[in-house]
């Protein structure tokens, strides 16, 4: 990624990503590989959770226009590499937990939604949506 343009975003508003039945189709495996390199690094930049999670839910039969969102995630990251989650060695070690649920909530699926932060001291160490 050296010499070339970085992003400032992760995707951009603008365009949705989708299937075209005229588009470009790619590589299978590069784009596999590329999905999953990036979902290994949302585990330190959770920021990247939700442009990844959409990303991947494209892996068969990519289009050359799934494989530019992922080269704009990965121009994204370049220049964000000092961005990170700081863990503090200075906290006590108690156990907090957040939670929240909304059972049936979805009329029209009767889905729940639930998510949770989980911390220890003043770290935040895993959380769910």
């Amino acid at each position: 990624m050296k010499g070339k343009n970085h992003a400032q975003t992760l995707m951009r508003t603008s365009i949705k990503i989708s299937s075209d039945p005229i588009g470009k189709y790619v590589d299978c495996t590069l784009y596999k590989s590329m999905i999953g390199s990036l979902l290994y690094i949302i585990a330190t930049k959770p920021n990247t959770a939700f442009s990844v999670g959409v990303c991947a839910r494209l892996k068969y039969n990519p289009q050359e226009s799934y494989l530019i969102a992922i080269k704009r995630i990965l121009k994204y990251l370049s220049d964000t590499s000092d961005y990170g989650i700081w863990y503090s060695k200075d906290s006590n070690l108690s156990l907090v937990c957040y939670s929240n649920a909304d059972w049936v909530s979805n009329v029209d699926d009767r889905k729940s939604i639930t998510g949770g932060y989980f911390y220890v001291g003043e770290n935040l160490t895993a959380w769910m949506s």
